[in-house]
């Protein structure tokens, strides 16, 4: 009877993520995208601007809840600060090369497409979470291995709204490695925040069995980051 009302409950739960979330997440969608002001001031500005760049990658990272959601998902069941560490630094190493490479290197991608996978990687984490892989598919992936390739993604997400932006040449290094440091920043100053809450959380006697419900509209977050993404992709192609 417990596991039954359990599941309705996640049901439940379930049901009201979805329709907030339709309601919400057109208007969430670009929630991370560079503002009208910001954008303006990159594209006027001319030479290195250190402490504004480092500011806009904060803000982009703090505001940027996709990847948020992601990180949630990789710290959720990681109790050890060494595990904390080691997940977030092959996170931050992987989301590192493709910003850089990206924007200093002229490399491009369909920014819809790169959500879309940015969300997948939400899926991926919450079912993983979940123990759905094992209990469902029978194998478990390697996390590690996926938390650094999926970072590798999220860093493409970061490049493609900087380069839907006219960024002068002049300083462009200084300032891109800027924006960065700034997104580290605006990581370590989300994750105190993520890591606050499930330390208190995780206090609550019933922990374990929220976590399920939990995960399950963690999984449906990403699940609708990808069908909005696609969607967008196939009406911007049409369009074109």
């Amino acid at each position: 009877m417990q596991l039954r009302a359990f599941r309705v409950r996640a049901a439940a739960l379930l049901a009201i993520a979805l329709i907030v979330s339709a309601f919400a997440f057109p208007a969430a969608a670009g929630a991370h995208n560079v503002s009208k002001r910001d954008a303006s001031f990159v594209q006027s500005n001319q030479g290195a601007a250190i402490p504004a760049f480092i500011y806009l990658g904060a803000k982009h990272m703090v505001t940027g809840y996709d990847h948020l959601a992601f990180l949630v998902g990789v710290v959720f069941f990681l109790y050890r600060l060494k595990d904390i560490v080691l997940y977030v630094s092959l996170f931050t190493v992987g989301h590192s090369i493709t910003l850089l490479a990206c924007v200093l290197g002229g490399i491009h991608a369909n920014s819809y497409l790169i959500d879309a996978i940015i969300g997948l990687s939400v899926v991926y984490k919450a079912f993983d979470n979940m123990d759905g892989f094992r209990r469902f598919l029978g194998f478990e992936p390697n996390t590690k291995l996926a938390v650094l390739i999926f970072g590798l993604f999220h860093g493409f997400g970061l490049a493609t709204k900087l380069q839907e932006l006219d960024l002068s040449k002049n300083g462009l290094i200084t300032n891109i490695i800027s924006f960065n440091v700034g997104v580290e920043i605006g990581q370590v100053l989300a994750l105190t925040a993520v890591l606050i809450a499930l330390s208190i959380w995780r206090t609550r006697s019933g922990f374990l069995r929220q976590a399920f419900a939990a995960n399950t509209v963690l999984m449906t977050v990403g699940f609708l980051l990808v069908g909005y993404q696609v969607a967008g992709y196939f009406v911007a192609s049409h369009q074109a």
